[in-house]
């Protein structure tokens, strides 16, 4: 009995004794979670290690000429761990002796608070013991990293003096907003342009590391444990060329705020190689008068194209019909009712060419031709417009890509065959139809447009695009129809409804496209989709380009239309690629002249130019006086005389090229105009006479 007692006593005292623990076990739990819970989790967040990705370095992206498009540049955000001067005498010096003046100095670069509070955070983290604060959310440069890493405490480094330097990388575009959805982005949410479509190769390989959690949710790294390296991405190499991107980007912005217009866009392209040297869309802001590139209407813009859509309608008619140019069409008083609608010109143009069909831009005209040729045969009309490329997609490098929709009429249906040949019930990009042009300047043969040459590593091609490119050798058309279509092109400019664009130093050969907006699935009246697409040198085409200006709204009605508001874009970036690439100048008459009288004429240059010429050419003789010289020459010598420019009288500008006489008078004040090339033969006002400022003085220069 005493000893089952005894047992029961034992057993009883370990059951209590186990209950006990349990509640202790509980009560302690419930202590953590709510009593001392915050304090623990905020210990938690001070110190946690863990293992992090560390991002490679972004690839480049460069121009044609390897000028810099898009880079990753380095910034820091600027951290400190006050229990470094803690660690021993020695820190502890280095921080009382420079504490002070590092806040002062804190406190003058950043300017958010005063030093004392700088001294107060410090000191605040220092007593409760946090080895690591963020100093200021602001980023650093890397020239500003360096102008800090001089200062007191922190030019000891990280372990005396507790400075960390976060590093991030950040995309950097050195010409701005140029391009900018060309070019691409890549955010959270929105992913475009190149930086997009060749993310994985610009990415590279991301590595590993430790790094520790501090305050404020924020991780910094840690030495110690096995670590990856992070493998640069590769440098992607664009076709695109920064002054015609620069030059496009300009025109399309002047006559976008000029028309009051709601978006447009541009692309130029290299005829033989199908390499894009320029692309910009431009879209109004809402309820603003400002433009910025939100979306690539260029390549992703599906619309009715208009009466560009004409050429591929008339290649097919001279290809299966064998129409010619000088084929005459009755359009009457510009209307025609085909089945249950009515087509209309602007105005009745009578008997008329094939040819004045297209360049006056009859739709009655095209419609009848269309008619005549593929009536009850529509087939053989879609089957060619596939053979042109133009219901395919592009392939394009940018993505996404985007299908042109085509649509074969159905049984019974007269209209949409005679509305599709004028660019009516079809969507199609602007850079599709431009592909169908540049082939037409290229002899015919189609090549896919592409916008990335290649990928370096180093000076290691990775990708060759080039190798790639769809190019097809054989024509789209015959020869013949070749010369046709392109005389075709060439009167639109020289006399039909683009001849507003016409000038006497070289040739331009391209087609306007006027269409109404589809808004709601009605086709609004005054609301217009216009275009220009075209090449030039007409006679030795180099360069094509398509101009696209939605819903523009003139001061007058004309203006409305394509020949007012896409084709002088056109012409205006076509200038500036002309003036700008002498391979494109015709040769200029070679005239037979005296090199003695060449060399005793008057020329007149800055003293410092004639030396640095002198120099180059390795002659001896060089002016002595400084400003300005006169220089003649004769029997292979060189004399100098000084060039007198009074202040308060008109100089003598006659022997100057116009850069110096443009510089000496217009800093005199005088308003010039000019006539001819070369130097400078006469001027409106004699040398020598009173200086009146605001003058207008004229140049003749031969």
């Amino acid at each position: 009995m005493n000893i089952k007692k005894d047992i029961i006593f034992r057993v009883r005292l370990m059951f209590l004794f186990i209950l006990l623990f349990a509640v202790g076990i509980v009560w302690r739990i419930i202590q953590l979670q709510t009593i001392e819970g915050e304090e623990w989790r905020a210990k938690a967040k001070k110190v946690y290690v863990k293992k992090r990705v560390i991002e490679a370095v972004r690839g480049n992206i460069y121009a044609a000429d390897g000028s810099l498009l898009a880079t990753s540049l380095p910034k820091y955000k600027l951290g400190f761990d006050p229990m470094v001067s803690k660690l021993n005498k020695v820190n502890a010096k280095i921080y009382d002796e420079g504490i002070n003046e590092l806040c002062h100095l804190l406190a003058d670069f950043y300017g958010d608070k005063d030093w004392k509070d700088y001294y107060s955070m410090i000191d605040l983290a220092q007593r409760d013991k946090v080895s690591y604060i963020r100093l200021n959310e602001k980023k650093l440069d890397y020239q500003q990293k360096k102008a800090m890493e001089t200062w007191p405490i922190f030019r000891e480094g990280k372990f005396k003096g507790g400075v960390v330097f976060e590093k991030s990388n950040e995309r950097y575009n050195p010409f701005g907003k140029m391009g900018f959805r060309t070019i691409g982005y890549k955010k959270e949410k929105e992913k475009v342009g190149i930086e997009n479509s060749f993310d994985n190769q610009l990415a590279g390989t991301n590595g590993k590391g430790n790094f520790e959690k501090i305050v404020g949710g924020s991780w910094r790294p840690i030495d110690g444990g096995e670590e990856s390296i992070p493998i640069p991405g590769v440098d992607i190499y664009t076709t695109i060329d920064v002054n015609i991107q620069d030059v496009a980007e300009t025109s399309l912005m002047k006559y976008l705020l000029k028309l009051n217009a709601d978006k447009g866009c541009v692309v130029v392209m290299e005829v033989e190689t199908g390499e894009i040297k320029a692309m910009t869309n431009l879209t109004r802001l809402r309820d603003t008068l400002a433009f910025a590139e939100t979306y690539n209407n260029a390549v992703l813009g599906l619309s009715d194209p208009g009466s560009v859509f004409k050429l591929p309608s008339m290649v097919a008619m001279m290809e299966v019909g064998g129409l010619t140019n000088e084929e005459l069409v009755h359009t009457g008083e510009g209307s025609i009712k085909i089945g249950s609608k009515t087509l209309n010109d602007t105005k009745p143009y009578g008997t008329i060419t094939a040819q004045e069909v297209f360049e006056k831009s009859s739709n009655v005209g095209t419609a009848k031709l269309m008619l005549k040729y593929f009536k009850d045969r529509e087939n053989e009309y879609y089957n060619k417009l596939h053979q042109f490329h133009l219901d395919e997609p592009l392939n394009f490098q940018l993505r996404p890509d985007v299908n042109p929709v085509i649509n074969r009429p159905r049984i019974g249906d007269v209209t949409a065959m005679p509305w599709n040949s004028i660019g009516y019930g079809t969507s199609i990009t602007p850079l599709q139809m431009l592909a169908f042009y540049n082939a037409i300047a290229n002899n015919g043969k189609w090549i896919q447009p592409i916008i990335v040459k290649h990928t370096k590593i180093a000076d290691k091609i990775e990708d060759d695009y080039k190798m790639s490119q769809v190019k097809y050798d054989q024509p789209l058309c015959r020869q013949e129809t070749l010369e046709k279509v392109k005389r075709m092109l060439e009167g639109v400019v020289e006399r039909g409804t683009a001849s507003n664009i016409k000038n006497n130093l070289y040739k331009i050969a391209g087609k306007t496209g006027t269409s109404r907006k589809l808004v709601d699935g009605k086709y609004q009246e005054g609301m217009y989709y216009t275009s220009f697409i075209g090449y030039f040198p007409a006679d030795a085409p180099k360069y094509s380009c398509v101009v696209m200006i939605d819903n523009p709204r003139g001061v007058k009605q004309e203006a409305l239309f394509a020949a007012e508001a896409s084709a002088p874009v056109f012409k205006e970036i076509a200038d500036k690629i002309y003036a700008c690439d002498i391979r494109m100048h015709k040769l200029l008459s070679h005239k037979q002249t005296d090199s003695r009288q060449f060399a005793t004429k008057k020329q007149v240059a800055h003293t410092a130019d004639i030396k640095t010429i002198c120099e180059e050419f390795k002659i001896d003789k060089i002016p002595t006086n400084e400003g300005w010289s006169i220089v003649r020459g004769d029997g292979g010598k060189l004399e100098y005389q000084p060039h007198q420019n009074p202040k308060e009288r008109m100089p003598d500008t006659r022997g100057m090229t116009l850069k110096n006489a443009l510089y000496v008078l217009e800093n005199k004040g005088y308003r010039v105009s000019f006539q001819g090339i070369g130097k400078v033969v006469s001027q409106s006002v004699p040398p020598g006479v009173n200086a009146v400022k605001n003058r207008n003085i004229s140049l003749i220069l031969n």
